[in-house]
């Protein structure tokens, strides 16, 4: 993964958690705390947790990673038993302090605080009619029209507040929600963005974007939440309800290839397992002899392991990735941006020169980084390089949270497989063929549409 203002890569836009306790707890903050930081991956723009006590409700937020937000004062001093949290990478609205999250309002329902995972394909309709009643919005996220729908249809009470709500709104979103003293937890129809539910030994049940979260902090994964289900957590228990009998599971492929990390299981499906299968499927595609196989950090190595043991070409780390370099705000000029790839990656000279080197990634989407570097491959003394991709093609723009807007920023939606690989500088290219995905997935119930074209929700096709 190579990331920069001008992203080579699929970007996903955040992460939530939540936490709910039959008593107040002195560690909620804590727990919220290494919850975001298991899923910092999701987002690194900013973050944030709300902290509910006594239905009364303070939230903490700003720019910059888990470890810059949030004080040691804030940890110790935060007390309650229900909160939720998230990361943020924008999508819908810019990034600044305005539009972190959680967002929180007060309402018939009273003090409500609400964190989203995903992205919504009518908010400006709903923008504007909310608006035209005279609503007033405080952020350009489309997160926040979620929240003003819950606030206008209060007087309904909870539940129908809450179906009412989620009915009218489409597209992607994984929701947790604090209010009225209870902890509650969204997933849209198709359940595109993952969210899953655990517990603790002290029976406290979490609710975070994956289970990686839930590791971090010792909870037990008990399931994923379901396509179209909302959960009501309190001192009763979990309520579930399906609010859509026409739901049916088609989650994000890329969760699978990029988003997650590998010590995630995602809907039964473990993500470290599938990507090393991808690897094994790129070399029975297409055999190249070569002398070693290195994949580039983090989400590329499953992959080139697979291919590596597959084909028996030794696996080698022929990338070294600084780990201390994050999302960078700075923008550059050409030039520098074009050197910066050596500021993320560096090549081992050593295990690269006079090698045939098979590299692998976890995709490839605009190809400018990937030019990089090959390049920076070849001036390590690579003899050859030839670039494997463990997704499809990447050939349509995505709606659901996804952060590339128009085919024309898509390599493979303008050029061939052939003149790809001559712009790249490889000496050849091939991708992951979709039946081999949905073989590694297991499944064909999965969202495809940045590869084929084809969307869960009809919708799409009428934008």
């Amino acid at each position: 993964m190579v990331v920069y203002n001008e992203s080579e890569k699929m970007e996903e836009e955040c992460g939530v958690f939540g936490i709910y306790s039959k008593e107040d707890k002195k560690d909620i903050a804590g727990l919220i705390y290494y919850g975001l930081c298991a899923l910092q991956h999701r987002g690194q723009e900013s973050a944030g947790m709300s902290i509910s006590k006594d239905e009364k409700i303070k939230t903490f937020k700003g720019m910059g990673l888990v470890s810059d937000v949030f004080s040691e004062t804030t940890l110790k001093e935060a007390v309650g038993n229900v909160g939720i949290g998230h990361v943020r990478y924008s999508t819908a609205g810019g990034s600044c302090e305005e539009n972190a999250q959680p967002l929180q309002s007060h309402c018939k329902l009273g003090n409500i605080a609400i964190a989203h995972n995903g992205n919504l394909i009518n908010p400006k309709i709903i923008r504007e009619l909310l608006e035209d009643a005279g609503v007033v919005f405080q952020t350009t996220t489309d997160s926040e029209v979620i929240l003003n729908m819950i606030a206008r249809r209060s007087k309904n009470g909870l539940k129908s507040t809450l179906v009412d709500t989620i009915s009218a709104i489409k597209g992607s979103f994984a929701l947790v929600i604090a209010v009225q003293n209870k902890l509650i937890g969204i997933r849209d129809p198709y359940g595109i963005r993952p969210l899953c539910m655990g517990k603790l030994e002290d029976g406290s049940i979490v609710l975070a974007s994956e289970s990686c979260a839930l590791d971090s902090v010792g909870a037990e994964l008990i399931r994923d939440i379901n396509a179209g289900e909302i959960v009501i957590i309190d001192e009763d228990g979990v309520e579930a309800i399906n609010y859509n009998e026409q739901s049916h599971k088609a989650p994000c492929s890329f969760e699978h290839i990029y988003f997650a990390r590998p010590d995630s299981v995602i809907d039964g499906l473990d993500v470290y397992k599938s990507r090393y299968e991808t690897g094994v499927k790129l070399w029975e595609q297409g055999k190249v002899e070569a002398d070693i196989v290195i994949g580039v950090p983090d989400s590329g190595l499953p992959a080139a392991q697979g291919y590596a043991i597959a084909s028996g070409i030794p696996f080698v780390t022929g990338l070294v990735k600084n780990k201390y370099i994050g999302r960078t705000f700075i923008k550059p000029s050409q030039e520098l941006r074009e050197r910066a790839v050596r500021v993320k990656l560096n090549p081992i000279r050593s295990m690269i020169e006079g090698k045939r080197v098979v590299v692998i990634d976890d995709s490839l989407v605009r190809g400018t980084t990937s030019k990089k570097l090959i390049e920076m491959l070849r001036g390590a003394g690579a003899t050859e390089v030839h670039f494997r991709s463990a997704s499809p093609a990447v050939m349509h723009p995505c709606y659901f949270g996804v952060d590339i807007a128009y085919r024309k920023e898509l390599l493979a939606a303008e050029m061939s497989v052939e003149d790809i690989c001559e712009y790249i500088g490889a000496d050849s290219l091939d991708f992951l063929k979709l039946d081999n995905l949905t073989n590694t997935l297991g499944s064909k119930n999965f969202c495809m549409g940045c590869f084929n074209g084809i969307y869960p929700m009809s919708t799409v096709a009428n934008m």
